[in-house]
């Protein structure tokens, strides 16, 4: 037994991670077959190879790809149920995912379809595997034909996600690459969405650096980053962040996939948490990025080199930090820390007293 043992059957949480980029590969060409999508890969071994993205926009074409072979609400159900079966595996039992609404709309699916599907897996997740999910609904933030269509369809996706909250949505997110469309933008309809009882979640510190942040928290009113790592270059925003408990929502290997560090040796999430910054771990698009929630949370012992109780609080953000009502988190947190004392047991030879400590 091992650290690398404990991390693979702790318990977990994941809130920074979308429907559309977690389809699994074969589930992927079958939807492609079933509904006359003609993808530039016929295999699963030529989809991996499509999965090695130039940059930020080849990612961007490639996930549009994949969504546009959706078409039904049983297509739907199917990719968010064995999400869900994913996460069961992993021993996640809660996850917050995110949805861009309006590019299914765009495709000419209704959000009878796409709702009726998502709402039919999160209710078969949680009877048959014991897995909550709760659904971001994020805005793009740029869509063809300007601004003009950009504003119509985030407004769309925010009326939707208003109407949705009984099925499921807790939070509007913010996607797509932030270079030249800063959260700004969007301010009112974030307060539309955060006055209907609807929670923030926006991208930001990616692509575009410590501005990106400050507008996610000025404009936004974020109460989590997606991402948020570049918060490492301004030691005041870092400051901020962490006096505020305003968690990042960390996915080391998207980042290195998608260039923003060269490196996993150059991420910057041990500095972050040495910083104070309240930090979850995630895994953004898992089957794009070839990763899994185990495999990222095994990165905090190695290469970043945290130690149990570091990984213990990090685990636990996902609870403390998730948009879960407070006595669900409580409860939820309080079944973790018993597990995990149980499991250092097992797998650490650790007292409950000495992890205490």
């Amino acid at each position: 037994m091992s650290l690398e043992s404990y991390v693979w059957a702790a318990p977990k949480a994941e809130l920074h991670l979308h429907l559309e980029g977690a389809i699994r590969p074969t589930t992927i060409l079958t939807l492609a077959r079933r509904n006359g999508v003609q993808l530039p890969s016929s295999t699963v071994e030529e989809l991996r190879d499509w999965f090695h993205f130039r940059d930020f926009a080849h990612f961007g074409e490639v996930y549009s790809a994949i969504s546009r072979c959706l078409r039904t609400a049983d297509d739907y159900e199917l990719i968010a149920f064995e999400l869900a079966e994913e996460l069961a595996r992993q021993n996640a039992r809660y996850a917050e995912v995110g949805f861009l609404p309006a590019f299914h709309a765009r495709m000419g699916v209704s959000e009878a379809t796409y709702l009726g599907g998502l709402s039919r897996a999160r209710e078969r997740a949680q009877r048959e595997l014991g897995v909550e999910m709760a659904w971001i609904f994020d805005l793009g933030r740029a869509w063809k034909g300007g601004e003009t269509e950009t504003r119509r369809w985030a407004t769309y996706a925010v009326d939707v996600a208003i109407d949705a909250r009984s099925e499921g949505v807790v939070a509007l997110g913010l996607g797509g690459s932030e270079v030249g469309h800063p959260p700004e933008q969007f301010g009112a309809l974030f307060d539309r969405g955060r006055a209907a009882g609807l929670h923030s979640a926006p991208h930001a510190g990616e692509l575009v650096g410590p501005a990106s942040i400050r507008g996610a928290l000025d404009a936004l009113g974020a109460e989590r980053i997606a991402h948020g790592v570049r918060a490492i270059e301004d030691h005041a925003l870092l400051a901020e962040l962490a006096a505020r408990q305003v968690a990042l929502d960390v996915c080391p290997t998207s980042n290195v996939c998608l260039g923003v560090y060269s490196s996993l040796a150059q991420h910057p999430l041990p500095r972050l948490h040495a910083a104070g910054a309240v930090l979850t771990i995630s895994t953004d698009d898992p089957a794009l990025f070839g990763t899994t929630l185990n495999g990222e949370v095994a990165l905090l012992a190695d290469p970043f080199a945290l130690g149990v109780g570091a990984i213990d609080d990090i685990l636990l953000n996902g609870v403390r930090h998730s948009f879960l009502p407070a006595r669900a988190k409580q409860r939820l947190e309080a079944t973790y820390r018993a597990e995990l004392d149980v499991l250092k047991a097992v797998h650490l030879g650790t007292r409950v007293e000495d992890s205490a400590s």
